[in-house]
Parts: C-alpha cells; structure tokens; sequence
C-alpha cells in the first residue's frame, strides 16, 4: 500500500486489462512503498520525534477508538494515506464534533500535516488538536483491530495506484481489503474514494461492480460539494488528467 495518499503517474488503460479483479492475487501482506524521500531537515525531524508520538492514535485503544480523543466524538472518520495532509485539515475545520484519524506512512508527508499543527520549537510541548490522531503503520492492521461497524466514513483520496499489472495486489482498492473496510464501516457509513489514474479508475469501477458490501453509483466528474480540494488533484487537472470521485455506501 505504500504512501497511498501519493499518485505516480497514469499509464495505458490496456495494462489494468492484463489482470483483472476475477484473477488477481490475494492483497500483499506487507506495506509497500516508500517510508521516506529526501533526508529530513531538522525541522522535521522534531516534527517525527516529538510531535509524532504525542498526536499517534494508540493502538491499545483500537478496540474502543472514540477513547483515543481528548473529547469523546460524536463520530469517528479514517483517511487512508493522507498525502500533504490537505484534506484533513479541511476535514477537521468542517466538521469540529468528528474524532479523526488520519492514516500516512511517508514520513515526509507526515511532516506536512504536522507542520502546522505544531509550531516550530514547540513539538514536544504545544497543545494537541483534541479530535485528530495519526496512525503512521499499515491502514489495514487498523482496519482489521477496530471494532465492528465502528467508523462513520472513510476517505481514499487519490491513492498510488500502482500501475503495473504486477503490482495490483498492492491497490488498497482490492477484493481482500473490501471485508476489512466492510467490517470497520458501520450500515449507512460512505466510503469516498478519488482518483485521476486511468487504470485505477477502471479497476475501481472492476472491483466495486463485482462486490455485496457497498452500493454503488457511477463516479461524479466534478469535485462534490463537502469534497476539500488536494494537491494531488490539482496537480492531475494541469496534467489534462480527468480526476473521479465515487461515494460508496455500506450496505
């Protein structure tokens, strides 16, 4: 899965066609991708080793995630692979009564949601945003110790969509993942999912059309209301790259 938040470039359409989702392999047990680009600068070292431990979502409160937060929400959201961390300050702006977790490994991109949370020389001492937490390891071990129809929405904004055929058990979007997100994801809840990568569009449309767990509807071609905007995003709309956005429901 990788830094899934992170898009790497379209390829041809007919190279999704060489694997489908009747004939893929089960999902890859391991995290793929990169943890870490350019060497850290000072600035976000402290970021990773002082501020990071403090706002991590605890794994001993997995089986209870509303007690992770300073204030016990009304709701509890997941991002799965940040990015830039855009997405989730916006998200935390508009809906200030959710508890928020947010889920990246790319330390680098970790460093862009934490940069403005914590101001410089106070890493280890500014006050926490009392409804976000960050979950730094696998979305997928998360997913699989949270509690049954515990999470009121999920977000998977414009993830890697490793393009090569020999790499698609590494789409987040995989019929081995589908049980986990289902299971955490309680009746009603909406699963929002973006991309602009033409393979990965197609085999969001494979996968969710042959799947029992979440209704589905055909992608909108203009970015919903209620959707913040990312970089990831603008960056595919100067390329000339057509971004979707699906709103799935559990069922």
């Amino acid at each position: 899965m990788g830094s899934v938040g992170e898009e790497s470039g379209a390829v041809t359409p007919h190279e999704s066609e060489e694997k489908t989702a009747s004939t893929l392999k089960p999902p890859a047990q391991r995290l793929y991708g990169r943890q870490r680009g350019h060497p850290l600068r000072d600035r976000q070292q402290r970021l990773i080793d002082e501020a990071l431990p403090r706002i991590r979502f605890p794994e001993d409160k997995a089986s209870d995630p509303k007690a992770a937060f300073d204030t016990r929400p009304e709701q509890v959201w997941l991002e799965v692979g940040f990015g830039g961390g855009e997405h989730v300050l916006s998200q935390i702006e508009m809906h200030p009564s959710v508890g928020y977790i947010a889920s990246e490994v790319f330390e680098n991109g970790l460093c862009s949601l934490l940069a403005p949370l914590f101001p410089s020389r106070e890493e280890a001492t500014s006050p926490l945003p009392p409804l976000l937490r960050l979950w730094d390891d696998d979305a997928r071990l998360l997913l699989q110790n949270l509690p049954e129809a515990s999470l009121d929405r999920m977000f998977l904004m414009f993830p890697d969509p490793w393009p090569k055929k020999r790499h698609a058990k590494r789409r987040f979007v995989h019929p081995g993942n589908l049980p986990f997100v289902a299971r955490a994801l309680k009746p009603g809840a909406i699963w929002r999912v973006a991309s602009d990568d033409p393979t990965y569009q197609a085999w969001v449309e494979e996968v969710m059309g042959n799947q029992d767990f979440f209704e589905t509807a055909p992608p909108a071609l203009e970015r919903p209301e209620g959707w913040p905007p990312t970089r990831y995003e603008a960056k595919a709309i100067r390329a000339g790259r057509q971004p979707m956005y699906w709103t799935f429901v559990r069922k």
